[in-house]
């Protein structure tokens, strides 16, 4: 493990086990991050979002515990605009399926934030940073409260007369929270790590390019809050063509809102937007694979070309299945995989 004095500088204290504490603690929670990520997904994909149409931030951690529970917040349920518009007739099993689909999300957003308040406070009493790691920690603790009032806002966007889903840029505003969140875990732990290039390398290509993967993970959303999945299921034409006619690009009025609202420029914008992606990180791969002094960097590449293809092949299969669970999932996790790649390549370039 690396000493105080050779670590960069957003460093913990002199205390070689307070850094590794530090550093697991952060690895935790970026995977507890990830485990949300997916939980959201199938909360998502299952319809699930809207079934808890209250929000207690300290009752709501108790279910349903009886017979008498589970009719009150069904009939809550059942009040619902969801419900009356798409659901109607639903039985009292299939709303516990949806019910603890959503229950189980906001469960694991409590625990990753029990976790963060807990872990950083034990590090503070214990003097295990230095203070600009303290205020870096600190704000990220922030940002995951915001992710959290953003989560009910989302929620409430849902349940207004007439929605039978969530409003797709709250949601999108969701999604782009938690993924500044992760990516903040990961690069102060990539830091902490102490294993920084031993040649300056092009950090603002990197940059760039891990702007361009939170960019498509935004898109990405977009494309889950219109449903635009489930409409052009063909591959590379949409409705048999490259580039659909801009009538139906921007189909709705005012143009602006095409670009939240309407599935045919959703999907363009998403397409597009990985099409670049890809190109930008085999170009990076291959100059930076005819520089022998930045061989590390190079390596990084390489792995993040061989996710981004994935990432592109396994999205193309999701579109063309029209969304299956397994595939939605797998594609909204390896994103975020994907985004990690990016993240720690961006922390260990000098």
């Amino acid at each position: 493990m690396p000493s105080a004095t050779a670590l960069p500088t957003t460093e913990l204290g002199p205390a070689d086990a307070g850094h590794g504490f530090v550093l697991r603690w952060l690895i935790a929670l970026a995977l507890l991050v990830f485990v949300m990520v997916l939980v959201g997904g199938a909360t998502r994909l299952t319809g699930s979002g809207l079934s808890i149409t209250e929000w207690r931030p300290v009752t709501g951690a108790i279910p349903p515990l009886g017979e008498a529970d589970w009719l009150s917040e069904f009939a809550k349920y059942q009040a619902s605009p969801q419900y009356a518009l798409i659901n109607k007739g639903m039985s009292l099993a299939e709303f516990k399926f949806i019910y603890w689909w959503e229950w189980g999300h906001r469960q694991l957003g409590r625990l990753i934030g029990l976790v963060h308040l807990a872990g950083l406070g034990f590090i503070v009493f214990r003097g295990w940073v230095s203070r600009r790691l303290g205020v870096i920690l600190f704000a990220l603790g922030l940002l995951l409260a915001g992710q959290g009032a953003i989560g009910w806002i989302m929620v409430a966007s849902g349940l207004k007369p007439g929605m039978i889903a969530v409003a797709p840029v709250k949601l999108t505003l969701h999604l782009g929270l938690a993924s500044l969140y992760f990516a903040g875990l990961v690069f102060v732990a990539g830091r902490l790590a102490g294993r920084r290039d031993d040649h300056a390398g092009p950090r603002a290509a990197a940059l760039w390019l891990w702007g361009l993967i939170l960019v498509q993970i935004l898109l990405g959303g977009l494309v889950a809050g219109s449903r635009a999945g489930l409409t052009y299921n063909t591959w590379p034409l949409m409705d048999g063509a490259f580039i659909p006619d801009l009538a139906a690009l921007f189909a709705g009025t005012p143009w602006i809102e095409n670009f939240v609202d309407n599935p045919t420029l959703v999907q363009f914008n998403h397409r597009m937007m990985a099409y670049l992606v890809v190109v930008v990180v085999t170009v990076q791969a291959v100059a930076l694979a005819r520089r022998p002094e930045l061989a590390a960097a190079a390596r990084r590449l390489r792995v993040l070309a061989m996710v981004t293809a994935a990432q592109a092949v396994l999205g193309i299969v999701t579109l063309l299945l029209s969304v299956p669970l397994w595939a939605g999932l797998a594609h909204q996790g390896l994103a975020i995989v994907l985004l990690a790649k990016a993240t720690v390549h961006l922390a260990r370039i000098r």
